[in-house]
């Protein structure tokens, strides 16, 4: 009897300490992505839509980000990044949320998105500043012109973070 009462009292005690390291171990995770290859064919137009070859891209992104589930998907309000990011944004039924890079409040940002799975989208300048804004300090540099592929992580869990960088073609 008296073994019982000890394992009946180690397991009132013992399972809250387990829900709380659960709690205390949520995770946040950022996706970053350039908006797909934009139509140059008028220097003049600054709202461009995507060529046939940046939408098959916007394509291959939700094809390569399917076994993730959203729960945000920003971008944006160019069309590029919008079309870029609304495959993904469909497939989670999510709404796109626009922000703008330059008027981005990153506190309210981040406590919006704690403990979610975000996508970014943005674009070649704008997509690793925000990512370095993230890390708190200045890592990544703007990605070359040329280059639509590549996908930034950032993970924070019990406020560590880490980062990885892959050039998906």
């Amino acid at each position: 009897m008296k073994q019982l009462f000890i394992v009946f009292f180690l397991l009132i005690f013992t399972f809250p300490s387990f829900s709380q390291n659960e709690e205390s171990a949520k995770t946040t995770t950022y996706y970053f992505i350039r908006h797909a290859e934009k139509d140059r064919s008028d220097k003049t137009n600054k709202n461009p839509h995507l060529t046939e070859v940046g939408k098959k891209r916007a394509e291959h992104w939700n094809n390569i980000l399917k076994h993730i589930k959203f729960d945000a998907v920003y971008s944006t309000g160019y069309n590029r990044t919008k079309e870029t990011a609304k495959p993904i944004a469909i497939k989670n039924e999510l709404e796109l949320i626009l922000y703008h890079p330059r008027n981005l409040d990153k506190e309210a940002f981040l406590n919006n998105t704690k403990d979610k799975t975000v996508l970014i989208v943005g674009h070649s300048n704008s997509t690793p500043t925000f990512v370095n804004s993230i890390l708190g300090y200045k890592k990544y540099e703007h990605i070359d012109d040329n280059n639509n592929g590549n996908l930034y992580i950032i993970t924070i869990i019990d406020g560590k973070i880490t980062d990885q960088v892959l050039e998906i073609n």
